[in-house]
C-alpha cells in the first residue's frame, strides 16, 4: 500500500486519492481538525485519511509513481514492470475466526500486487513486539505467516524486530512491503474505464469487519461469520489469463469496503457509477446485523474479495470464470459505468429509488485490519 503504513490503521485496503475533491461538502470543516491532531478516523480509508495524504505526503513525497496512487506503485526497471506495495497491519484480537494477523498481513500485501495485475515475488516482515507478548503465541504467528506466504507462492526474504515497552501497544503489530511483476500486456487503469463497461464483485462483502467485531466482543450478538481472509493472486490471474484486456480495473475493497473502492474509481475516471443494491452479495448474519446496528454493508471491510470493472462484450464470460476459482463461488454482476461525468457513486435501492454513496468522513469502526 503506497505511503499508509504509517498513516493508516488498517490493512490492504484501498488507497485514497484525490481527496479535496471531494463532493457533495464531504470533507468541509476536516482541514481545521486536521490542523490540530491525528484522530482514528484519519486511518480509516475514508475522506480523512485521503486529506491527510493529499495535504502531507504526496506534496513532500512527489514522484511519478506516487501520483498514481494505486494498491501498488507501479515502477520499470531493467526493461521490467515492477510492483512494490507496503502495508501495516494492527489487527485487534490478532487472531479471529478465519484467520489471524500473520495470514492477514500476507493476505493484503499478496492481494495489493494482485491487483494491479502483479504476480508477486517477494515479502518483507517487520515484528513489532509488546513486552510480555507470548513468545507461543508469536510461533503461532510466524507458522501463519510461513503457511499463507507459501499458499500464496512467495517467498519472506528479509525482515525486522522491534520490542516496544509493556503497554505501549496491543501484543503485536506487522508490516509489510511486496514485491511483484507485471507481466507484459496487462494493463489495468481507471483510465481504461468507459461508459457501458460492468461492475463485478467476486463475493459476499463484510464478513472480515464483522467477524473481528465478534471476535472482539463488541457486538451483543452471537452469529458464525468467519473472516474471508484469503490471497487472491490465482483469482486474478484466471481472470486475466482468460479475458485479457476486458478486464480494465481492479481493487480489493479492504477498508472502506466495496463503497470506498468505487468511489477512488469514480473520481479517477470522471464517470457516475450505478450499483444495484439488490445484485450486491451479503450473507444473511452479515445482512441481519447491519440492520440490527444500522450499518451499511457496502462500507464493511474485506480482505479475499475483488471488485473488477469489465468491458460489456465480456462480462457474463468473465462471471464464469470468477465463479469457477473457489474463492468466486459466488460473484455476481452489479452495476455500470454510467455517461455521466460528475464521478459519483449511486445506489439503486431495492424501492426503485437512487441515492449517492459517498465516502465516510472517518469509519464504521475503527482498526479492523
Amino acid at each position: 500500500m503506497v505511503l499508509l503504513a504509517a498513516a493508516e490503521a488498517g490493512a490492504g485496503s484501498p488507497k485514497a486519492r484525490r481527496g479535496l475533491d471531494l463532493p457533495n461538502g464531504v470533507g468541509h470543516g476536516i482541514i481545521s481538525n486536521m490542523e490540530k491532531v491525528i484522530t482514528l478516523g484519519h486511518g480509516s480509508g475514508g475522506a480523512l485519511t485521503q486529506e491527510l495524504i493529499e495535504r502531507f505526503f504526496v506534496p513532500a513525497f512527489d514522484n511519478e509513481p506516487l501520483r498514481a496512487l494505486t494498491d501498488s506503485a507501479l515502477i520499470a526497471a531493467e526493461g521490467k514492470r515492477l510492483a512494490f506495495t507496503t502495508d501495516s497491519y494492527v489487527v485487534k484480537p490478532w487472531q479471529f475466526p478465519g484467520g489471524d494477523i500473520g495470514k492477514l498481513a500476507v493476505t493484503g500485501t499478496v492481494n495489493d500486487l494482485a491487483v494491479v495485475g502483479a504476480r508477486p515475488i517477494f515479502l518483507s516482515v517487520g515484528f513489532i513486539l509488546e513486552e510480555g507478548f507470548p513468545l507461543s503465541d508469536l510461533h503461532t504467528v510466524i507458522n501463519s505467516l510461513a503457511e499463507t506466504a507459501q499458499a500464496a507462492g512467495v517467498q519472506i526474504v528479509t525482515g525486522d524486530t522491534k520490542v516496544v515497552e509493556r503497554g505501549s501497544g496491543d501484543g503485536i503489530y506487522l508490516n509489510t512491503a511486496g514485491l511483484g511483476v507485471v507481466p507484459k500486456g496487462v494493463n489495468l487503469s481507471a483510465q481504461r474505464v468507459a461508459p457501458g463497461d460492468v461492475v463485478l464483485v467476486s463475493g459476499p462483502l463484510g464478513e472480515h469487519e464483522i467477524c473481528v467485531l465478534l471476535a472482539r466482543g463488541e457486538l451483543e450478538f452471537e452469529a458464525e461469520v468467519l473472516s474471508d481472509c484469503a490471497p487472491v493472486q490465482g483469482l486474478v490471474q484466471m481472470l486475466l489469463e482468460n479475458i485479457g484486456e476486458g478486464v480494465k480495473w481492479l481493487r480489493d475493497p479492504t477498508r472502506g469496503g466495496l463503497a470506498t473502492a468505487l468511489n477512488e474509481l469514480a473520481r479517477a475516471c470522471g464517470y457516475d457509477l450505478l450499483v444495484e443494491e439488490a445484485a450486491v452479495p451479503v450473507q444473511e448474519p452479515v445482512r441481519v446485523l447491519c440492520d440490527l446496528l444500522g450499518y451499511d454493508p457496502l462500507y464493511l471491510a474485506n480482505e479475499g474479495k475483488i471488485v473488477a470493472v469489465l468491458a460489456p462484450q465480456v462480462a457474463e464470460e468473465a462471471l464464469a470464470v470468477v465463479r469457477e476459482h473457489e474463492l468466486g463461488r459466488e460473484a455476481a454482476l452489479i452495476g455500470r459505468v454510467l455517461p455521466e461525468t460528475r464521478g459519483r457513486v449511486l445506489l439503486q435501492t431495492g424501492v426503485g429509488g437512487r441515492r449517492i454513496v459517498d465516502l465516510l468522513a472517518g469509519a464504521q469502526w475503527p482498526r479492523i485490519c
